[in-house]
Parts: structure tokens; C-alpha cells; sequence
């Protein structure tokens, strides 16, 4: 039987063989043919395919869109309008992505501008900012507004933004 054996699949890809096997559980790889011993037997086209998984995973998709990618790419009838599509839908997401990203960013700078480092964790206002409601509160439900929660005492410089 021609084909390759998981581990030759897994090392064209540059994948683990755990990775192959999970893709096809999780549908992206179709179950390959079996030998009389039951080792799995891919045909060569799935060096592609597991390629594309990667590339398309690299790039940010999730499972669900690169099936869908891959449902396209099989379809004669697919057009170009439906890849874009699923492209510029995964471009919002990520700038969307990347604008939460930033305020992470910024609210984590801000808090710990507050700590000097010094002394016990105990006493730590960046321990206490992840406490909730009697902590810091630029980790509150407002998370876009200004935080001088320290300004009084010198710890912080300017806001959120």
C-alpha cells in the first residue's frame, strides 16, 4: 500500500504526530486507509492539505474557518468572493482582537506602575488591582476610563487610554 505513515506525514508538515491525529478527529483530515496491521496510511496529498491547517492556523483561523476554508478550496463551484469573505470576516476579528489586546496592555502598564517591587507580596497593588470589587479600579467594569486611582500618592502617571 503507497501512502505515508503518520510520522513521514507529521515530519513534511513540521506538525507532531499528535497534531495529524487531533485534525483528524476533529475532521480537517479524513481518516486514512489502514494497513493489515491497522497503521494509518495517508495518501501524499495530505502533505498539503496539513500544510494549508497550518498556514491557515498560523494566519489566526480557527478549526470551524479553516474547515470552511477547506470546504471551499474542494468545491469546483466556490468562488473567490466566499474566501475573501471568510478572509476580511477574520481580519475584523482580529483588529478587534488587537484593540482588546491594547487596553490588556495598557491597564497591566498601569498597574504596575503602582508597585515598586518592594517589600512582601501581601501588600502588592498589582495583587490587589486582580482582586475585584475592593481592588484597583481600573480593573472594574469601566476599564476605558482614566485611572488616578494612585495620582494623589505619586504612583501614577496620566490614564488609560
Amino acid at each position: 500500500m503507497a501512502g505515508l505513515t503518520i510520522g513521514k506525514l507529521a515530519k513534511s508538515a513540521g506538525v507532531s504526530t499528535d497534531t495529524v491525529r487531533f485534525y483528524e478527529r476533529c475532521g480537517l483530515l479524513e481518516p486514512p486507509a489502514r494497513t493489515a496491521s491497522n497503521y494509518r496510511i495517508y495518501p501524499e496529498r495530505d502533505i498539503y492539505k496539513l500544510k494549508f491547517i497550518v498556514r491557515a492556523k498560523h494566519l489566526g483561523f480557527t478549526l470551524k474557518e479553516i474547515k470552511e476554508l477547506l470546504t471551499l478550496r474542494q468545491d469546483p463551484d466556490a468562488t473567490k468572493r466566499q474566501v475573501k469573505t471568510l478572509a476580511e470576516a477574520k481580519i475584523a476579528d482580529l483588529k478587534e482582537r488587537i484593540v482588546d489586546m491594547q487596553r490588556i496592555l495598557a491597564t497591566l502598564e498601569q498597574i504596575t506602575k503602582t508597585c515598586d517591587g518592594k517589600g512582601l507580596a501581601d501588600d502588592c497593588p498589582i495583587l490587589a488591582a486582580m482582586e475585584g470589587d475592593e481592588g484597583h479600579p481600573c480593573l472594574h467594569a469601566d476599564e476605558e476610563a482614566s485611572c488616578h486611582h494612585h495620582a494623589a500618592d505619586g504612583h501614577a502617571q496620566g490614564g488609560l487610554k
